[in-house]
């Protein structure tokens, strides 16, 4: 069983999704390597993951908070997901402008 597990996380890279913008334009989106970066989280690759993407960690936070949220209605999340939210628009857009320096 933990064969099979291990290999559709290592086969997931067969099924991203190609950058519609990078085929249309020229040049990546924001979004570009946040495939990549989650498949190397699941293999285990944290600092891979981190290079590749870096706003993986605070998009991974915002949505654990964000599941909480939803789970938990008398807790109020609403701070800790706007905050991690603005970390997460700060880190993607600090990505993407050193990406073309």
């Amino acid at each position: 069983m933990s064969k099979l597990n291990t290999t559709l996380i290592l086969d997931v890279e067969k099924y991203m999704l190609p950058c519609i913008n990078k085929q249309l334009f020229g040049f990546e989106c924001p979004g570009c390597g946040l495939q990549r970066a989650a498949a190397l989280l699941f293999k285990g690759d944290f600092a891979g993951a981190f290079e590749m993407y870096p706003a993986i960690y605070p998009l991974c936070f915002l949505f654990v908070f964000l599941f909480l949220d939803v789970l938990w209605k008398k807790r109020n999340f609403s701070g800790i997901t706007a905050g991690l939210a603005t970390i997460s628009t700060v880190f993607i857009l600090c990505n993407y402008i050193l990406k073309f320096l």
